[in-house]
């Protein structure tokens, strides 16, 4: 709810993004445990131990709502897990705005992702936000099983889950 006074708009809720603190790791071992069901998130074929990675972290009223892991390298800012416990509520928004800020902070020439055929959510929110598939990988996610055996076979809406799709945005 926004309420304006004067010329200066105040808003209830809002959301806010800072980088992870050691103080974040028992929270984020346990969004990244519930939504992924692991530590371990699997993409184009490289095992990340998402504990390990920089977090950006997610705050509504001095509450944690979501988490956002990342990597960057000469390729650019890769996201390498998003999540929002806290759904349509512009939690998953802010922490994509702020890797975005972010990689173009630190001389990212693209912010970068894979997620899966399956996810249809996702592909809407990516592409909402101004990213674009740029490849497709047949088969990625039946090879990505021998990192992690426990990805599903079927995921959302019922889909086959079997290939991965990156979705990029030019910083």
């Amino acid at each position: 709810m926004a309420v304006r006074r004067g010329n200066v708009r105040e808003m209830r809720n809002t959301v806010t993004v800072r980088p992870a603190a050691a103080s974040d790791a028992a929270w984020i071992a346990h969004v990244l445990a519930d939504s992924w069901g692991d530590v371990v998130v699997v993409a184009h074929g490289t095992a990340y131990q998402a504990l390990d990675l920089p977090a950006l972290i997610a705050e509504r009223d001095g509450a944690q709502v979501g988490l956002l892991t990342y990597t960057l390298t000469g390729d650019g800012l890769e996201v390498v897990s998003l999540d929002a416990t806290v759904p349509r509520a512009g939690v998953g928004t802010a922490l994509l705005a702020a890797a975005v800020d972010l990689g173009r902070e630190r001389g990212a020439g693209r912010l970068w992702l894979v997620t899966t055929n399956d996810n249809l959510d996702a592909l809407r929110f990516y592409q909402r936000r101004g990213l674009r598939i740029s490849a497709v990988a047949p088969g990625a996610v039946d090879a990505a099983r021998a990192l992690k055996p426990g990805i599903p076979l079927i995921g959302d809406h019922g889909i086959p889950i079997r290939d991965e799709l990156t979705l990029e945005i030019a910083l």
